[in-house]
């Protein structure tokens, strides 16, 4: 069952055996709680990649003109999974969303430091950490890389559609961090299934930090609900696929 904060607080202080609360403010006690529950749902949602926190973005313009193959990361982004750029099709009106290829920075090196300068279609574009790459002008992109994990850097571009790569143009798949309202009827952007062990999770905390005690049970229900999790985050996907390494089944 999905719960608001305020209702989780109200859970682990009646545990604590503490005064109850119309509001998470009410109490200094209260007031920590929902501080301890804010800093284990962070902790939850950076400990593994939530299905439902996976969404259809766009990245930015980076609004640089001597940096044409360069597109920005937008605020909030945990990791980038799949990129595709709009590209002309036969150069008529027509356009395909050609996904793009990661390569780890070397890599991407490697590839753009074949080039050659003296190329009508080679650009020498400068990074911003002052190196200077070898950027094709006359392609659509093909590879990508990031230097410094926030500007999304591509082997080409295509100066005869666009002067620079266009924040329009690109269609990524990207899991999100979600915000968080630190108010009395605010419900954690978690599915339903999380919820018992965020509050588990939270509880033990709150026991140990607050009250200077261990909670055993707690700890017991947290640690079920977090193996559970492992197996069990999505609510539409079919969840871990885990390989059978070619093993036949009895017969």
């Amino acid at each position: 069952m999905r719960r608001t904060l305020l209702e989780i607080v109200q859970a682990i202080l009646n545990d604590m055996n503490s005064d109850e609360v119309n509001s998470i403010d009410d109490t200094v006690e209260a007031t920590q709680v929902a501080s301890i529950v804010r800093d284990t749902y962070f902790e939850m949602i950076g400990n593994r990649n939530w299905p439902h926190l996976k969404k259809l973005i766009q990245l930015n313009h980076v609004g640089d003109i001597d940096k044409p193959n360069y597109l920005k990361t937008p605020v909030g982004l945990k990791e980038l999974e799949q990129l595709r750029y709009e590209c002309l099709k036969d150069g008529g009106g027509s356009f395909v969303m050609k996904e793009l290829k990661f390569k780890y920075p070397d890599e991407f090196l490697s590839i753009v430091s074949r080039r050659n300068s003296a190329d009508a279609n080679t650009e020498t574009i400068e990074d911003f950490s002052g190196s200077k790459l070898l950027i094709y002008s006359n392609a659509d992109p093909t590879y990508w890389t990031t230097f410094d994990d926030e500007h999304i850097v591509t082997d080409s571009y295509n100066k005869a559609d666009d002067d620079t790569l266009k924040a329009s143009k690109t269609q990524a798949i990207a899991y999100m961090e979600p915000a968080w309202q630190h108010v009395d009827d605010a419900v954690p952007n978690l599915p339903t299934e999380a919820f018992p062990a965020l509050v588990e999770e939270a509880k033990s905390t709150c026991f140990f930090v607050l009250k200077q005690v261990a909670n055993q049970k707690a700890e017991q229900k947290a640690s079920r609900q977090q193996k559970w999790l492992s197996r069990k985050a999505w609510k539409v996907e079919g969840g871990v696929r885990y390989p059978d390494f070619g093993r036949k089944g009895r017969r």
